[in-house]
């Protein structure tokens, strides 16, 4: 393994937001670690997932939602992994990306987005700006293990990720418990985000803990407009998808030419919707200010009653009913009778012949002849009714910057996994891939597979790339470091011949022998780098040997010698 391979498969270990930036195929690679996890299995079996079984994807999908809500947080705490530096972290993949590009595009390195995040102070929303120096924090992704483990962290009690980890989350855990076929899941990464589109029914977009359908993409509800932030003002970095990937400032791209254009057809779809009385509705939900121009219009007893559209809005708080959609008589039903008045609101639109307007006519909104007919309409009501129309196609239609076609498609095996297949089976395809498919080969070191990884990253990511258990250590004694790993529950968050980094032992408060004594050896790198650190596991035996040696015993029942020289290089036997 060479240098360059070296820091892409270390980079699978510690997956930070910069790595899997800079090594695209990262990302689903970990959707495959989580694929191949016994962990997302065994959700199978929850009894309310169990009570679907036999039901369609679609409903299995929605009570999958409910589930991560229920038990997962979103965890926005940047420093959960700690600190590195800009200068060290561009060093490391300069020779892969320039500096300038990364800068134009990551969050932690320069990006601040387009107007929209300017006008929020996007930086200083995400905890950014305390970073204005050489400074700043890991944005490591989490297995899902990992993410588990969180319910073992001081302050939490329950699962926990940031919005890449719950993505890749997602996508496996829709594949596995809800029957999605992977090749209808699209993972979309932004400079500030990580969604997934999912290709059933009118389109499904994942948003952290949240699923939004089309229908709930065009509510216009302030979960609804948040969920849309990234798609509306970044631009797409990565879609990533079993056929492979796509990469805005990589010239190669080894996705399947069709499945993107497939996938950009129908994501274009989904974030456009035609003027209707119903998104029209939703639109003056989000931009209240032209709520006053309008008036709602009822029979009643078979004579005309009216009443102002910001009173109608105010009802739909703390109903289950909206305006404009098949709920709208209910809603009408909730209005106090002496809210509506016998005789037409001046100087307002009526929605009812809004509506026949919008149904006759069917004005495009993306077409200036569409926009002027609406403008006519409304003109005599609304004042400055051309803004207001500039607002409404804009609402009702998104343009995602997208990485350009123009690329060198490179034809890879895709992955074909099937729904029907059982872990066991699944496992033994994708060994069986490995040696031709660097992307399944790196799911293994994604999944911490050491019985069959090359050490070498996994030690790399080790003692180059987890601050937590340094910072936890602080400058105690060796000694007291020590009885503080012996102080911790023995026991791993991952099953089988897997292993925790060390900063996965320092934030969950436990791990096997074998992990302490790397984070041991991590604590004595650092405070003594000039000096060779060997790491021997026997089975159930490990010995740490630098300045001292220590042992610790293993529930694991790996061999392994591994040795670390002055100048970081690192040999396995």
């Amino acid at each position: 393994m060479n240098a360059k391979d070296l820091e892409k498969y270390s980079s699978a270990i510690t997956l930070s937001d910069m790595e899997v930036f800079v090594f695209p195929e990262l990302m689903y690679s970990l959707v495959l670690a989580n694929i191949m996890s016994p962990l997302l299995w065994k959700w199978r079996q929850v009894d309310c997932f169990a009570k679907l079984d036999g039901k369609t994807s679609y409903r299995r999908l929605m009570r999958m939602r409910q589930y991560i809500m229920d038990e997962f947080d979103f965890n926005l705490d940047l420093e959960t992994w700690g600190l590195t530096k800009q200068a060290t972290e561009v060093e490391r993949f300069r020779h892969v990306i320039r500096p300038e590009q990364i800068a134009a595009s990551n969050a932690l390195f320069g990006y601040t987005g387009d107007q929209y995040y300017f006008d929020v102070d996007i930086r200083k929303h995400f905890g950014l700006d305390k970073y204005d120096g050489d400074i700043i924090p890991y944005w490591k992704t989490e297995t899902v293990e990992a993410m588990d483990a969180f319910r073992f962290k001081p302050g939490y009690g329950k699962a926990a990720g940031e919005c890449v980890s719950l993505a890749t989350l997602y996508a496996a855990a829709a594949f596995i418990v809800c029957g999605v076929p992977l090749e209808d899941i699209y993972l979309i990464l932004t400079p500030l985000h990580s969604q997934n589109f999912i290709d059933m029914q009118d389109g499904i977009l994942t948003n952290n803990r949240r699923l939004v359908t089309k229908t709930m993409w065009f509510n216009g509800t302030e979960i609804s407009y948040k969920a849309q932030r990234a798609l509306r003002n970044e631009q797409v970095t990565i879609v990533a998808h079993p056929s492979g990937y796509i990469h805005c400032f990589y010239d190669d791209a080894t996705i399947d030419p069709k499945a993107y254009d497939h996938f950009t057809h129908r994501l274009g779809e989904y974030l456009s919707t035609d003027p209707t009385i119903t998104s029209f509705a939703s639109f003056l939900r989000c931009q209240t200010q032209y709520q006053k121009c309008f008036q709602i219009c009822r029979d009643c007893h078979g004579q005309p009653q009216f009443l102002k559209a910001e009173t109608l809005f105010s009802y739909e708080h703390g109903s289950p009913y909206k305006i404009g959609d098949a709920t709208h008589d209910k809603l009408l039903a909730e209005v106090h009778d002496e809210d509506f008045v016998r005789y037409e609101i001046p100087g307002r639109v009526r929605c009812d012949r809004l509506d026949a307007f919008l149904t006759e006519q069917k004005p495009n909104l993306r077409e200036s002849s569409g926009r002027e007919a609406m403008s006519r309409f409304l003109e005599p009501h609304v004042p400055d009714a051309g803004k207001m129309v500039e607002l409404l196609a804009d609402f009702l239609h998104i343009q995602p910057r997208l990485p350009g076609r123009q690329k060198s498609f490179k034809t890879v095996e895709p992955i074909r996994l099937s729904v029907d297949q059982s872990r066991e089976e699944i496992v033994a395809q994708l060994q069986s891939m490995r040696q031709t498919h660097p992307t399944v080969d790196l799911a293994f070191y994604a999944l911490r597979d050491m019985e069959t990884c090359d050490w070498r990253p996994f030690v790399k990511a080790a003692v180059e790339r987890n601050p937590v258990s340094l910072e936890r250590a602080g400058d105690k004694p060796v000694e007291e470091v020590r009885a503080w790993l012996d102080g911790l529950e023995s026991a791993s968050i991952y099953d089988g011949n897997r292993l925790a980094q060390p900063d996965e032992v320092a934030n969950f408060g436990r791990g096997d022998g074998l992990e302490k004594a790397f984070l041991l050896a991590n604590v004595l790198r650092r405070r003594d780098p000039d000096r060779p650190l060997q790491l021997i596991a026997d089975r159930d035996k490990v010995v740490v040997r630098g300045k001292q040696e220590f042992a610790f015993q293993s529930t694991k029942t790996l061999s392994a010698q591994v040795d670390v020289s002055e100048d970081g290089s690192i040999q396995t036997k």
